[in-house]
């Protein structure tokens, strides 16, 4: 039996792994010390230029119909004549922002006619003169190639730390298929005919818990500089179990612990439910080892990224969905080679591995566990805790297990599907990490 008060957060920095991340930093500083003087003439002192952290983000998924179990959304269809009215929360403010927009799971390239940003006043709302028109080099519109993604100029808009943003887009051309990300905790709005700086939202009649092409909001402009977490990962990370429209997912928990604090820190979700390190799925985003460079390391100001990976391989076999196949039986080998891939990218980048823990599968109402399972659970958890690959730990596996039964996650702490976590069991996730190990 376990401690009922397990220490979760283990930091478990390794030399090796910070002086590989330290060579990939001095190969950054010679390629920086190569550019010529004409060169520097012609570009901004670095002390001029914006340092851009990702305020919000999140992962972008293939068009798929909805389901049952996901609800309903308007990916395979797309949009025409239409404008979309899409609600984020932001982690931290700054004295301007920009979008990123993404097209890529698009076979055709996307028109994007006009974009607003502004203040939420709820729902569907704007608070009235807070709504800026976004230009793109200069223009309202732009067009996004087919697998590409595009940044918006900067606009001046102030923001405050935790507060809620609409972004509206207007198609008047059709879309065609959406790029967009399939399971939310929020509300997205669409109406018929352009309706960008509306601050009602009456004309918005029409609902759904996606968003479509906005993956990231992104800041500048304020001081000490900082940088960005980004968690990564399955469900747990995506907020499956959360309450829809309250922000109570792991990193929205996360996220008000650093602004408390007052730590320089934003956090991007970069989780998908259903996703799986070693396959892809039509329905659950492409596998974690190929996504893993757009989704973080391609994100601005990155300095630490917290991986959960692995639980949905060692399920799927069990689950019959054929948003799964294929679900082979996998090994703890295999996932560990999968995770060390992970993290030899993000040092190369210079950016931190935190390993989280898979959480407790036993409890789950439906068909997920196995005694085979629970062993392959079992030996990466210990990997995971035990070997130094990763830079620091978080046990979530610890912070969520029944004290009197490890397999089964803590009575009060999971959600009505018996294997996700509630808004308890985010909350203990979330107050496992330790803050100065980020």
């Amino acid at each position: 039996m376990r401690s009922a008060t397990p220490r979760p957060w283990k930091n478990t920095a390794r030399p090796g792994a910070l002086a590989a991340a330290a060579a990939a930093l001095t190969v950054l500083a010679v390629s920086a010390a190569a550019v010529t003087h004409e060169d520097a003439r012609q570009q901004p002192h670095a002390a001029d230029r914006p340092v851009w952290t990702g305020a919000w983000g999140t992962a972008m998924q293939r068009p798929v119909e909805g389901s049952e179990d996901w609800g309903h959304n308007w990916s395979r269809q797309g949009f025409a004549d239409e404008s979309v009215r899409q609600v984020v929360r932001i982690t931290t403010g700054g004295s301007s922002l920009r979008i990123r927009l993404s097209n890529s799971y698009g076979t055709t390239p996307l028109r994007i006619t006009a974009a607003t940003v502004g203040r939420s006043a709820g729902e569907a709302r704007v608070w009235p003169g807070t709504a800026r028109t976004l230009t793109f080099d200069g223009s309202q519109g732009t067009t996004i190639a087919p697998g590409r993604d595009i940044v918006s100029d900067v606009e001046a808009l102030s923001t405050s730390p935790l507060e809620k943003l609409t972004v509206t887009l207007y198609f008047a051309d059709r879309t065609g298929p959406a790029t967009f990300h399939r399971f939310t905790t929020a509300t997205s709005y669409r109406a018929s005919g352009r309706h960008l700086a509306d601050s009602g939202g009456e004309a918005f009649k029409e609902t759904t818990d996606a968003w479509y092409f906005l993956s990231g909001v992104e800041v500048s402009g304020t001081a000490p500089p900082r940088g960005t977490v980004v968690a990564f990962g399955d469900s747990l990370i995506d907020g499956t179990g959360a309450t829809s429209g309250a922000d109570h997912r792991f990193t929205d928990k996360l996220a008000e612990r650093l602004v408390a604090a007052r730590r320089p820190l934003d956090v991007v979700n970069a989780g998908i439910a259903g996703n799986r390190i070693l396959d892809d799925s039509p329905c659950y985003g492409d596998k974690a080892t190929d996504r893993f460079r757009r989704d973080v390391l391609d994100r601005p100001g990155v300095r630490t990224v917290i991986i959960h990976l692995g639980g949905n391989d060692i399920g799927a076999p069990q689950m019959g969905d054929p948003c799964m196949d294929p679900a082979p039986q996998v090994t703890a080998r295999q996932i560990i080679e999968a995770h060390k891939e992970l993290i030899r990218a993000a040092h190369a980048r210079g950016v931190k591995a935190i390993g989280a823990t898979i959480l407790p599968l036993k409890g789950a109402l439906f068909p997920f566990y196995s005694e085979r399972g629970e062993r392959v659970r079992t030996a990466v958890n210990h990997w995971i805790r035990t070997s130094g690959a990763y830079d620091g730990v978080l046990d979530v596996d610890r912070a969520l297990a029944d004290p009197a039964d490890p397999a089964l996650p803590r009575p009060g702490y999971v959600f009505q599907d018996g294997l996700h976590p509630n808004e308890a069991g985010f909350h203990a996730i979330a107050s496992a990490v330790d803050l100065d190990a980020l």
